[in-house]
C-alpha cells in the first residue's frame, strides 16, 4: 500500500493551506448544517483571535463575533469537511499572535456604556418651564 494514495479527508488539503488565516484577519466561515435530510450552509463571520497547531491535521482557528450584544466565539478545525469555504474579508496588521485581549478590551466597553446609562438614569431631568408670554407694552408717543 503506497501511503501517497491514502486519503486521510475529503478536503482539499492544499487549497486550505494556501488560505493563511492569521489573528487579525477578518473571515467568513461556511459551515454545512444538516437538518434532517437536508444539508444547507451558514454563515460565521468575525475576526481571528488565534490560529493554533499551523497546518497539520489538528489545526484550528478560533473566530469571535458579535451577536445580538454577546459575543460569541467558535473554534474551528482548519481541514475540517463541514466547512465549505472560507472567505477572507479583511486582513489587519497586528503586533500579537493571539488577540485574547480582545475579550477584555469589549468587556470594558460594554461596563463602561451601561455605567452611562446609569448615570443618565440617575440624573433629576430639569423641568423647562416654557415662559409666559409677556404683555405688549404700550409704546409710548411724543
Amino acid at each position: 500500500m503506497n501511503l501517497g494514495t491514502i486519503k486521510l479527508t475529503p478536503v482539499d488539503m492544499d487549497a486550505r493551506k494556501k488560505l493563511d488565516i492569521r489573528a487579525g484577519d477578518t473571515i467568513k466561515v461556511w459551515q454545512k448544517i444538516k437538518e434532517k435530510d437536508k444539508t444547507r450552509l451558514q454563515a460565521f463571520e468575525g475576526l481571528v483571535l488565534a490560529r493554533k497547531h499551523g497546518n497539520e491535521m489538528g489545526g484550528t482557528f478560533t473566530v469571535r463575533r458579535i451577536a445580538s450584544g454577546v459575543g460569541v466565539e467558535r473554534i474551528f478545525p482548519v481541514f475540517s469537511p463541514l466547512i465549505d469555504k472560507i472567505d477572507i474579508l479583511k486582513r489587519s496588521k497586528v503586533r500579537q499572535s493571539k488577540l485574547y485581549h480582545i475579550r477584555r478590551k469589549a468587556a470594558k466597553d460594554i461596563s463602561r456604556e451601561m455605567r452611562n446609562i446609569r448615570k443618565m438614569k440617575d440624573e433629576p431631568e430639569v423641568a423647562k418651564e416654557t415662559p409666559a408670554p409677556e404683555a405688549k407694552k404700550p409704546t409710548e408717543t411724543k
